[in-house]
Protein backbone atom coordinates (compact mmCIF):
# COMPACT_ATOMS: atom_id res chain seq x y z
CA UNK A 1 0.00 0.00 0.00
CA UNK A 2 1.75 3.14 -1.25
CA UNK A 3 1.81 6.54 0.38
CA UNK A 4 -1.32 8.63 -0.25
CA UNK A 5 -1.15 11.77 -2.43
CA UNK A 6 -1.42 14.14 0.54
CA UNK A 7 0.73 17.07 1.60
CA UNK A 8 0.50 16.54 5.34
CA UNK A 9 1.70 20.08 6.09
CA UNK A 10 -1.17 21.59 4.06
CA UNK A 11 -3.92 19.33 5.40
CA UNK A 12 -7.11 21.16 6.43
CA UNK A 13 -10.31 20.10 8.17
CA UNK A 14 -12.06 19.01 4.97
CA UNK A 15 -12.99 15.91 2.97
CA UNK A 16 -10.29 13.87 1.28
CA UNK A 17 -11.70 10.66 -0.17
CA UNK A 18 -9.94 7.57 1.14
CA UNK A 19 -9.90 3.95 -0.07
CA UNK A 20 -12.53 2.02 1.86
CA UNK A 21 -15.82 2.30 3.74
CA UNK A 22 -17.79 -0.09 5.95
CA UNK A 23 -21.44 -0.91 5.20
CA UNK A 24 -23.93 -3.07 7.15
CA UNK A 25 -27.69 -3.56 6.76
CA UNK A 26 -30.59 -4.27 9.10
CA UNK A 27 -34.37 -4.56 8.74
CA UNK A 28 -36.66 -2.91 11.28
CA UNK A 29 -37.18 -5.41 14.09
CA UNK A 30 -34.33 -7.59 12.83
CA UNK A 31 -30.68 -8.03 13.71
CA UNK A 32 -27.66 -6.40 12.09
CA UNK A 33 -26.15 -8.49 9.32
CA UNK A 34 -22.35 -8.82 9.12
CA UNK A 35 -20.89 -5.69 7.57
CA UNK A 36 -18.41 -5.57 4.72
CA UNK A 37 -15.54 -3.37 3.64
CA UNK A 38 -16.22 -1.81 0.23
CA UNK A 39 -14.30 0.63 -1.96
CA UNK A 40 -15.25 4.19 -1.01
CA UNK A 41 -17.95 5.37 -3.39
CA UNK A 42 -21.58 6.23 -3.96
CA UNK A 43 -24.43 4.35 -2.35
CA UNK A 44 -27.69 3.60 -4.12
CA UNK A 45 -30.78 4.82 -2.25
CA UNK A 46 -34.54 4.86 -2.84
CA UNK A 47 -35.99 8.38 -3.28
CA UNK A 48 -38.63 7.45 -0.69
CA UNK A 49 -35.98 6.57 1.91
CA UNK A 50 -36.84 7.62 5.45
CA UNK A 51 -33.61 9.55 5.82
CA UNK A 52 -34.26 11.62 2.68
CA UNK A 53 -37.89 12.43 3.43
CA UNK A 54 -38.05 12.56 7.21
CA UNK A 55 -34.45 12.97 8.34
CA UNK A 56 -34.25 9.60 10.07
CA UNK A 57 -30.52 9.49 10.63
CA UNK A 58 -27.73 10.02 13.17
CA UNK A 59 -23.96 10.34 12.99
CA UNK A 60 -20.82 10.41 15.12
CA UNK A 61 -17.45 12.11 14.82
CA UNK A 62 -14.26 10.57 16.18
CA UNK A 63 -10.52 10.55 15.49
CA UNK A 64 -7.73 8.03 15.12
CA UNK A 65 -4.30 9.42 16.03
CA UNK A 66 -0.78 8.23 15.33
CA UNK A 67 0.65 8.67 18.81
CA UNK A 68 4.17 9.56 19.89
CA UNK A 69 4.47 5.88 20.92
CA UNK A 70 4.01 5.03 17.20
CA UNK A 71 0.67 3.40 17.95
CA UNK A 72 -2.69 4.03 16.27
CA UNK A 73 -5.20 4.99 18.95
CA UNK A 74 -8.86 6.01 19.18
CA UNK A 75 -10.18 8.30 21.92
CA UNK A 76 -13.00 6.75 23.99
CA UNK A 77 -14.77 4.99 21.07
CA UNK A 78 -16.98 3.06 23.50
CA UNK A 79 -18.62 6.37 24.45
CA UNK A 80 -19.35 7.14 20.79
CA UNK A 81 -20.89 3.67 20.44
CA UNK A 82 -23.18 4.22 23.44
CA UNK A 83 -24.26 7.69 22.30
CA UNK A 84 -24.94 6.22 18.85
CA UNK A 85 -27.26 3.65 20.47
CA UNK A 86 -29.14 6.32 22.44
CA UNK A 87 -29.60 8.36 19.27
CA UNK A 88 -30.92 5.34 17.38
CA UNK A 89 -33.44 4.64 20.15
CA UNK A 90 -34.65 8.25 20.10
CA UNK A 91 -35.20 8.20 16.33
CA UNK A 92 -36.87 4.78 16.21
CA UNK A 93 -33.96 2.97 14.55
CA UNK A 94 -32.40 -0.41 15.42
CA UNK A 95 -29.37 0.36 17.64
CA UNK A 96 -25.99 -0.87 16.43
CA UNK A 97 -24.48 -3.18 19.07
CA UNK A 98 -21.39 -1.73 20.71
CA UNK A 99 -19.28 -4.68 19.54
CA UNK A 100 -20.38 -4.14 15.92
CA UNK A 101 -19.69 -0.41 16.13
CA UNK A 102 -16.19 -0.90 17.56
CA UNK A 103 -15.36 -3.61 15.04
CA UNK A 104 -16.50 -1.33 12.19
CA UNK A 105 -14.41 1.67 13.23
CA UNK A 106 -11.37 -0.56 13.83
CA UNK A 107 -11.73 -2.11 10.36
CA UNK A 108 -11.94 1.34 8.77
CA UNK A 109 -8.79 2.46 10.57
CA UNK A 110 -6.98 -0.75 9.60
CA UNK A 111 -7.94 -0.66 5.91
CA UNK A 112 -7.29 3.08 5.56
CA UNK A 113 -4.26 3.31 7.85
CA UNK A 114 -2.03 4.85 5.17
CA UNK A 115 -4.27 7.94 5.37
CA UNK A 116 -3.48 8.52 9.06
CA UNK A 117 -1.32 11.68 9.23
CA UNK A 118 2.11 11.58 10.89
CA UNK A 119 2.20 12.42 14.59
CA UNK A 120 1.41 16.10 15.12
CA UNK A 121 0.13 16.65 11.57
CA UNK A 122 -3.52 15.81 12.17
CA UNK A 123 -5.74 12.76 12.56
CA UNK A 124 -7.93 10.33 10.67
CA UNK A 125 -11.47 11.61 11.21
CA UNK A 126 -14.08 8.82 11.33
CA UNK A 127 -17.73 9.37 10.46
CA UNK A 128 -20.11 6.58 11.52
CA UNK A 129 -23.63 7.17 10.18
CA UNK A 130 -26.95 5.35 10.56
CA UNK A 131 -29.67 6.04 8.01
CA UNK A 132 -33.24 4.91 7.49
CA UNK A 133 -32.66 3.83 3.88
CA UNK A 134 -35.80 1.77 3.28
CA UNK A 135 -38.72 3.44 1.39
CA UNK A 136 -41.61 4.83 3.45
CA UNK A 137 -44.41 7.24 2.55
CA UNK A 138 -46.17 7.75 5.86
CA UNK A 139 -44.38 9.38 8.78
CA UNK A 140 -43.11 6.21 10.41
CA UNK A 141 -39.82 4.37 10.92
CA UNK A 142 -38.22 3.14 7.70
CA UNK A 143 -38.45 -0.61 7.01
CA UNK A 144 -34.66 -1.02 6.62
CA UNK A 145 -31.42 0.67 7.71
CA UNK A 146 -27.82 1.17 6.66
CA UNK A 147 -24.86 1.60 9.03
CA UNK A 148 -21.86 3.10 7.26
CA UNK A 149 -18.43 4.26 8.43
CA UNK A 150 -16.10 6.31 6.26
CA UNK A 151 -13.06 8.41 7.06
CA UNK A 152 -10.90 11.31 5.93
CA UNK A 153 -7.53 12.69 7.04
CA UNK A 154 -7.86 16.11 8.66
CA UNK A 155 -5.27 18.63 9.70
CA UNK A 156 -5.07 20.43 13.03
CA UNK A 157 -8.13 22.58 13.63
CA UNK A 158 -5.85 25.50 14.51
CA UNK A 159 -3.15 26.32 12.00
CA UNK A 160 -0.19 27.84 13.82
CA UNK A 161 -1.34 26.83 17.27
CA UNK A 162 -4.15 27.51 19.69
CA UNK A 163 -5.88 30.88 19.22
CA UNK A 164 -8.90 32.69 20.63
CA UNK A 165 -12.22 32.97 18.80
CA UNK A 166 -14.88 35.68 19.03
CA UNK A 167 -18.51 34.64 19.42
CA UNK A 168 -21.94 36.27 19.16
CA UNK A 169 -25.06 35.33 21.12
CA UNK A 170 -28.11 34.78 18.92
CA UNK A 171 -31.08 36.95 19.89
CA UNK A 172 -33.35 35.26 17.36
CA UNK A 173 -32.58 31.56 16.90
CA UNK A 174 -32.53 28.53 19.20
CA UNK A 175 -30.86 25.19 18.65
CA UNK A 176 -33.27 22.97 20.56
CA UNK A 177 -36.25 22.95 22.92
CA UNK A 178 -37.17 20.76 25.92
CA UNK A 179 -38.59 17.41 24.84
CA UNK A 180 -36.99 17.62 21.41
CA UNK A 181 -33.98 15.88 19.92
CA UNK A 182 -31.25 18.33 20.94
CA UNK A 183 -29.58 15.74 23.13
CA UNK A 184 -28.86 13.30 20.29
CA UNK A 185 -26.60 13.65 17.25
CA UNK A 186 -29.48 13.65 14.77
CA UNK A 187 -28.68 14.80 11.25
CA UNK A 188 -31.70 17.12 11.27
CA UNK A 189 -30.24 19.16 14.14
CA UNK A 190 -27.45 20.61 12.01
CA UNK A 191 -28.90 22.21 8.87
CA UNK A 192 -31.02 24.73 10.86
CA UNK A 193 -27.80 26.05 12.41
CA UNK A 194 -26.12 26.77 9.09
CA UNK A 195 -27.87 30.07 8.40
CA UNK A 196 -27.41 31.55 11.92
CA UNK A 197 -23.75 30.52 11.77
CA UNK A 198 -23.34 32.09 8.32
CA UNK A 199 -24.95 35.32 9.57
CA UNK A 200 -22.52 35.81 12.46
CA UNK A 201 -19.51 34.81 10.36
CA UNK A 202 -20.41 37.57 7.89
CA UNK A 203 -20.17 39.96 10.84
CA UNK A 204 -16.67 38.73 11.68
CA UNK A 205 -17.47 36.22 14.43
CA UNK A 206 -16.28 32.62 14.48
CA UNK A 207 -19.56 31.08 15.60
CA UNK A 208 -22.95 31.66 17.22
CA UNK A 209 -23.92 30.99 20.85
CA UNK A 210 -27.43 29.63 21.40
CA UNK A 211 -29.50 30.44 24.48
CA UNK A 212 -32.25 28.25 25.92
CA UNK A 213 -35.61 28.33 24.15
CA UNK A 214 -37.71 28.80 27.31
CA UNK A 215 -36.26 31.75 29.23
CA UNK A 216 -33.84 32.97 26.56
CA UNK A 217 -31.15 33.68 29.13
CA UNK A 218 -29.10 30.51 29.68
CA UNK A 219 -26.27 29.44 27.39
CA UNK A 220 -26.73 26.04 25.78
CA UNK A 221 -24.19 25.46 22.99
CA UNK A 222 -21.67 27.21 20.75
CA UNK A 223 -22.69 26.19 17.24
CA UNK A 224 -22.15 22.45 17.53
CA UNK A 225 -19.77 22.63 20.52
CA UNK A 226 -20.18 22.56 24.30
CA UNK A 227 -19.52 25.66 26.43
CA UNK A 228 -17.42 26.19 29.57
CA UNK A 229 -16.50 29.27 31.56
CA UNK A 230 -14.15 29.78 34.51
CA UNK A 231 -14.80 32.10 37.45
CA UNK A 232 -12.41 32.30 40.41
CA UNK A 233 -10.76 29.05 39.24
CA UNK A 234 -14.10 27.18 39.29
CA UNK A 235 -15.42 25.70 36.03
CA UNK A 236 -19.05 25.99 34.95
CA UNK A 237 -20.75 24.21 32.06
CA UNK A 238 -24.44 23.98 31.08
CA UNK A 239 -26.16 21.00 32.63
CA UNK A 240 -27.49 18.19 30.45
CA UNK A 241 -31.27 18.55 30.32
CA UNK A 242 -31.98 16.89 26.98
CA UNK A 243 -31.46 20.01 24.86
CA UNK A 244 -27.64 19.87 24.88
CA UNK A 245 -25.52 17.23 23.18
CA UNK A 246 -23.67 15.17 25.81
CA UNK A 247 -20.25 15.74 24.29
CA UNK A 248 -17.54 13.15 24.90
CA UNK A 249 -14.89 15.87 24.98
CA UNK A 250 -17.11 17.76 27.47
CA UNK A 251 -17.33 14.74 29.78
CA UNK A 252 -13.57 14.18 29.47
CA UNK A 253 -12.78 17.79 30.40
CA UNK A 254 -15.02 17.54 33.47
CA UNK A 255 -13.23 14.37 34.62
CA UNK A 256 -9.81 15.80 33.81
CA UNK A 257 -10.45 19.10 35.59
CA UNK A 258 -11.74 17.38 38.74
CA UNK A 259 -8.78 15.00 38.67
CA UNK A 260 -6.48 18.03 38.62
CA UNK A 261 -8.19 19.54 41.67
CA UNK A 262 -10.64 21.95 40.05
CA UNK A 263 -14.24 22.31 41.12
CA UNK A 264 -16.69 21.83 38.23
CA UNK A 265 -20.36 22.82 38.30
CA UNK A 266 -22.86 21.40 35.80
CA UNK A 267 -25.70 23.89 36.11
CA UNK A 268 -27.62 26.57 34.29
CA UNK A 269 -25.11 29.15 33.05
CA UNK A 270 -26.71 32.50 32.26
CA UNK A 271 -25.25 34.73 29.57
CA UNK A 272 -24.91 37.41 32.25
CA UNK A 273 -22.83 35.09 34.44
CA UNK A 274 -20.68 33.89 31.53
CA UNK A 275 -19.94 37.48 30.51
CA UNK A 276 -18.65 38.13 34.03
CA UNK A 277 -16.34 35.09 34.04
CA UNK A 278 -12.54 35.13 33.89
CA UNK A 279 -12.10 32.62 31.05
CA UNK A 280 -14.32 30.81 28.56
CA UNK A 281 -13.88 28.06 26.00
CA UNK A 282 -15.86 25.63 23.91
CA UNK A 283 -15.02 22.03 23.10
CA UNK A 284 -15.69 19.17 20.73
CA UNK A 285 -14.03 16.43 18.72
CA UNK A 286 -12.87 18.70 15.89
CA UNK A 287 -11.01 21.39 17.85
CA UNK A 288 -10.67 19.64 21.24
CA UNK A 289 -10.75 23.01 23.07
CA UNK A 290 -11.31 26.45 21.48
CA UNK A 291 -10.43 29.40 23.75
CA UNK A 292 -12.98 32.22 23.60
CA UNK A 293 -11.53 35.72 23.26
CA UNK A 294 -14.83 37.60 23.41
CA UNK A 295 -18.61 37.23 23.53
CA UNK A 296 -20.95 39.84 22.06
CA UNK A 297 -24.60 40.14 23.08
CA UNK A 298 -26.40 43.06 21.49
CA UNK A 299 -24.37 46.15 22.40
CA UNK A 300 -22.46 44.39 25.19
CA UNK A 301 -19.02 42.89 24.59
CA UNK A 302 -17.09 40.77 27.08
CA UNK A 303 -13.36 40.37 26.38
CA UNK A 304 -11.59 37.53 28.19
CA UNK A 305 -7.93 37.75 29.23
CA UNK A 306 -7.25 40.57 26.71
CA UNK A 307 -8.07 37.96 24.04
CA UNK A 308 -5.21 35.81 25.29
CA UNK A 309 -5.63 32.14 26.20
CA UNK A 310 -6.53 31.72 29.86
CA UNK A 311 -4.21 29.64 32.08
CA UNK A 312 -6.83 27.03 33.00
CA UNK A 313 -8.01 26.74 29.40
CA UNK A 314 -4.43 26.15 28.26
CA UNK A 315 -3.73 23.68 31.06
CA UNK A 316 -6.76 21.55 30.21
CA UNK A 317 -6.07 21.71 26.46
CA UNK A 318 -2.47 20.59 26.93
CA UNK A 319 -3.43 17.85 29.36
CA UNK A 320 -6.12 16.42 27.07
CA UNK A 321 -3.99 16.54 23.90
CA UNK A 322 -1.10 14.90 25.72
CA UNK A 323 -3.37 11.99 26.65
CA UNK A 324 -4.76 11.71 23.11
CA UNK A 325 -1.27 11.64 21.59
CA UNK A 326 0.12 9.40 24.36
CA UNK A 327 2.63 12.09 25.32
CA UNK A 328 1.61 11.56 28.93
CA UNK A 329 0.17 8.69 30.92
CA UNK A 330 -3.47 7.85 30.30
CA UNK A 331 -4.64 7.54 33.90
CA UNK A 332 -8.28 7.20 32.83
CA UNK A 333 -7.97 4.32 30.37
CA UNK A 334 -9.44 6.46 27.58
CA UNK A 335 -7.17 5.47 24.70
CA UNK A 336 -8.13 2.49 22.56
CA UNK A 337 -5.28 1.01 20.48
CA UNK A 338 -5.97 -0.37 17.01
CA UNK A 339 -3.79 -3.31 15.96
CA UNK A 340 -2.70 -3.04 12.32
CA UNK A 341 -1.28 -6.59 12.15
Amino acid sequence: MGAPPVDWDSLTFSLTKTDFMYVAKCDLGGVWQPGEILPYGNLEIDPAAGVLNYGQGIFEGMKAHRSVQDRIVLFRPEENARRFQRGADRLGMPPVPESVFLDAVEQIVQTNHKWIPPTGKGALYLRPVLWGTGPIMGVAPAPSYTFCVFCTPVGPYFKGGLSCINLMISEEFHRAAPGGSGGVKAIGNYAPGMMPSKNVKEKGYAEVIYLDAVEHKYIEEVGAANFFCVKDKVLYTPELTGTILPGITRASIIDLARHRGYEVHEAKVSAEFAMDADEAFCCGTAAVISPIGSITQGESVKVYMDREIGPITRELYNALVEIQTESSQDEFGWMHPVDLD
